[in-house]
């Protein structure tokens, strides 16, 4: 048998344990790391350096390490126009858009398990609200479908789509294939863009800017279009009660 010392020991080893391991210590933990990732890229602006490229490295390797980089970039909130041009850019439209698009696969998987793990079971609770609650159900009943109509129009931050959709229920692999499906259109139009940055006038350089133009403005039409389900049902109000008149003596 343990010693009361021994026993007060591990009862306050359990309670430590609790308490780091509860939902909210874990959505501070969350929190904390993307405050971290946030200052980082401010500090060392990362973005620069994976558009500058590694000299002593090429073909694969270089390949392989930009997606890392890009990946990790993505997931500190380095933006993907910037990532997908300088890709274009330093490897061309053949091998930058694999490039990219392993990027922004590794970037999105990074932060929705970033949010899975760490603040789902906190701000489950906490969804409330008419759009919230729908758009909660939304993403959580029709995953992939869903997913794939927020990557293909650029309406939606993708920071911002990889932790709503890390908060409801969907799927790993639906998520995973559908933002690896989805961002093809728009990432492809960014390389293209920086490959031929070089001659602003070619056909491929206009065409891949007036893609990355009619998306962004489709998407800022159907959000206008939409914007009424965003807003609260107004509320009920109580019935109003029917005054009988009295009878006259």
């Amino acid at each position: 048998m343990l010693d009361p010392v021994d026993r007060s020991f591990a009862g306050l080893t359990v309670r430590c344990t609790r308490v780091l391991l509860s939902p909210w210590s874990r959505l501070s933990l969350l929190v904390l790391v993307l405050a971290c990732a946030g200052a980082a890229v401010l500090v060392y602006e990362p973005q620069r350096l994976v558009s500058a490229g590694w000299p002593e490295l090429s073909g694969g390797a270089a390949v392989v390490l930009f997606s890392l980089a890009y990946g990790l970039c993505t997931a500190a909130f380095v933006p993907r126009p910037l990532l997908n041009l300088a890709a274009g850019a330093l490897f061309g439209s053949q091998l930058g858009l694999p490039a990219a698009l392993a990027g922004t696969v590794l970037g999105g998987g990074i932060a929705f398990g970033l949010g899975r793990f760490l603040g789902q079971e906190a701000l489950r609770p906490m969804l409330r609200g008419r759009w919230l609650t729908a758009a909660d159900g939304q993403l959580s009943e029709h995953g992939f479908r869903s997913m794939m109509v927020i990557r293909l129009f650029p309406g939606v931050p993708f920071q911002a789509a990889n932790y709503c959709a890390a908060i409801s229920r969907m799927r790993w692999r639906s998520y995973l294939l559908a933002t690896a499906l989805g961002t093809i259109p728009n990432t492809a139009a960014y390389v293209v863009a920086g490959s031929e940055a070089g001659s602003p006038t070619s056909p491929a350089f206009l065409v891949s800017m007036g893609f990355i133009v009619l998306t962004g403005a489709a998407a800022a039409v159907v959000a206008w279009r939409k914007r009424h389900r965003l807003r609260p049902a107004p509320a009920a109000q109580p019935p109003t009660e029917e005054r009988v008149p009295e009878p006259v003596a």
